[in-house]
């Protein structure tokens, strides 16, 4: 066999080899590359992965909070299109990078600077699309909400949400994905998260790096899971049968 075929056999068998290293790591403790201190093991995976759990939801809450009763009430109103059109392209073009160095003047490093940083990049998603959803409600079910005596916030809470719940709930899980990836580097910020893992191979060697990389990838899995469902359960029952129907039809 040529040295070239040998190479390509050895890379997957290398990667496997790294892959099967990394759930191991995740498993059992082991000294760390230096051999000065004892590395992986459920415990640290565990603390890591709790420090990141924390940051995330305490975000993806206060992003929430803050993001969808203001898009609600732009989307109600039928103004504000352009501002949140803004503010959803900012949210793409600010590099997490350069908003935790930010934050990292203005608060210092620690798990305030990185949650505040997350919920930032959090609310872009959440705002537009919660503005779009309630734009596309069937106004005339808005104009007969009203003929009932319903007030502006009772249609808000009670016909408008509802109806733009799937796309409501998109844009929170959007924001869900961009916090606990982005939440990840918080280890630049002084705070131990899976990434200190990805981010010092020095000391956990590459089993470590890829360990911390499925652990994360299983965590923004499980938000997305439990996202959808909620997503389901809050979605009126007539409306998800009709997008089960377009689905099946398409």
């Amino acid at each position: 066999m040529s040295a070239a075929a040998l190479g390509l056999v050895a890379q997957p068998a290398g990667f496997l080899g790294s892959f099967g290293g990394a759930f191991d790591f995740i498993l059992h403790q082991r000294d760390s590359v230096q051999g000065s201190i004892q590395v992986g093991g459920p415990s640290q995976i565990w603390d890591l992965m709790s420090t990141q759990l924390a940051i995330s939801v305490v975000a993806l809450a206060l992003a929430s909070a803050i993001a969808l009763p203001i898009g609600l009430y732009l989307g109600h109103r039928g103004t504000g299109e352009f501002l949140a059109v803004a503010v959803g392209n900012a949210g793409r073009a600010v590099p997490e990078l350069a908003l935790i160095a930010l934050m990292i003047a203005f608060v210092g490093t620690g798990s305030v600077n990185v949650t505040i940083a997350v919920m930032i990049l959090g609310i872009p998603p959440i705002l537009t699309n919660a503005f779009v959803g309630v734009r596309q409600v069937d106004r005339g079910a808005v104009e007969a909400a009203r003929g009932v005596g319903m007030t502006e916030l009772e249609i808000i809470r009670r016909v408008e949400l509802p109806l733009a719940m799937p796309t409501v709930m998109g844009g929170i899980r959007t924001a869900s994905v961009n916090i606990i990836a982005t939440s990840t580097i918080g280890s630049l910020a002084g705070v131990k998260t899976l990434g200190d893992l990805i981010l010092s191979q020095n000391v956990y060697g590459i089993e470590g790096v890829v360990a911390g990389a499925i652990m994360v990838a299983l965590l923004a899995l499980t938000f997305e899971l439990v996202l959808a469902g909620v997503q389901r359960r809050l979605t009126p029952r007539g409306l998800e049968l009709q997008r089960v129907a377009a689905r099946a039809s398409a």
